[in-house]
């Protein structure tokens, strides 16, 4: 679909002009090279989307009338049409804020609704947390993972097919990239939230939510109809579609009745990280940016994994971001 709208073949150069041409930044022994963080965005918005480089750099007429299409399509959207929330989840949050809830009032909780049940007790048979003894019961399994794991395994069970879901039949790919990201993201803010004093699972559940609303941009650019020989998007372009779907993002959450401080910092990503803001949005914004990157080198969209320690030393020391970038290749350069 995306190769229909978006026609991936470059534009010919004009006669006696030389296409630009791609450089690799030069790379020292000491440092690797930094990219600017707007062009993280943009190769993240193509690679999710699949669409090739622009020579373009502003959108031009026929883009601008389809972000104003988007906008208008943007305000009527039916938060009802969004997957809805199971109706346990609400107090099982509320249960895991206080450490003091035992294992059968959780397990009570989570056994009210089948499907969780059945994703908690397929994870807690894994390789990855088998136990000498085989998980017989639910409760087994709720202690078992404990309550960091728990509040993992709920927020991923709830988000991951609604970011899947949201991308439409023809967007699959782009799906499975944006759950990748936020995967990513999660990880990163909660990293970040723990040296800036966040709540933990408030600063996971912010990274998995903060793209939730790219999927339903897509669908509605699919049903703006571009014509067949549309060139790949400007950069001008995708950042437009990404406001709306950050706009979008943020009342999902509004929708869904999330903690106060996630929708803050929701409110806050798409603004430069600075003192005055939230520690939770801080956190959020680099981590996005972060995850992006990330995401990007290992499916070798940059020429280099950028060192993005400098980008916001008036909230992160840049030991500490070069830190969680180190533990994001940790954990996910082999995925």
């Amino acid at each position: 679909m995306w190769r229909r709208i978006f026609r991936s073949r470059r534009p010919k150069p004009r006669a006696g002009r030389a296409p630009p041409a791609v450089t690799t930044p030069a790379r020292t022994t000491a440092t690797r090279p930094v990219l600017p963080l707007v062009a993280i965005r943009d190769r993240f918005h193509r690679f999710v989307l699949g669409v090739a480089d622009s020579h373009a750099s502003e959108p031009g007429a026929a883009e601008l009338a389809t972000l104003r299409q988007l906008e208008l399509l943007g305000s009527h959207f039916d938060m009802h049409s969004l997957p809805r929330l199971p109706t346990v989840l609400p107090q099982l949050l509320r249960a895991l804020r206080n450490d003091n809830t035992g294992g059968g009032e959780l397990a009570r909780l989570i056994g009210r609704d089948p499907l969780m049940v059945g994703e908690i007790m397929r994870v807690t048979g894994s390789v990855h947390y088998r136990a000498a003894q085989p998980i017989t019961s639910l409760q087994q399994a709720v202690v078992l993972l404990g309550q960091d794991g728990l509040r993992r395994v709920l927020t991923q069970h709830v988000m991951k097919p609604i970011l899947q879901a949201h991308a439409g039949a023809f967007g699959h790919a782009a799906g499975e990239r944006l759950w990748h990201h936020a995967e990513r993201c999660a990880h990163a803010c909660a990293w970040l939230g723990r040296h800036n004093h966040s709540d933990a699972f408030e600063a996971y559940l912010a990274g998995i939510v903060c793209h939730a609303g790219d999927g339903a941009v897509i669908r509605l650019l699919d049903r703006t109809g571009l014509a067949d020989d549309v060139e790949p998007p400007s950069p001008g372009f995708l950042a437009g579609c990404a406001a709306l779907a950050a706009q979008l993002s943020l009342q999902v959450a509004q929708h869904w009745e999330l903690p106060r401080r996630v929708i803050d910092a929701l409110a806050e990503r798409q603004l430069p990280p600075t003192p005055t803001a939230s520690p939770l949005g801080n956190a959020l914004a680099v981590a996005d940016l972060l995850a992006m990157a990330q995401l990007l080198a290992e499916h070798e969209r940059l020429a280099e994994d950028p060192d993005l320690s400098q980008g916001w030393p008036e909230v992160f020391a840049p030991n500490l971001v070069a830190r969680c970038q180190q533990d994001l290749r940790r954990n996910f350069s082999g995925a």
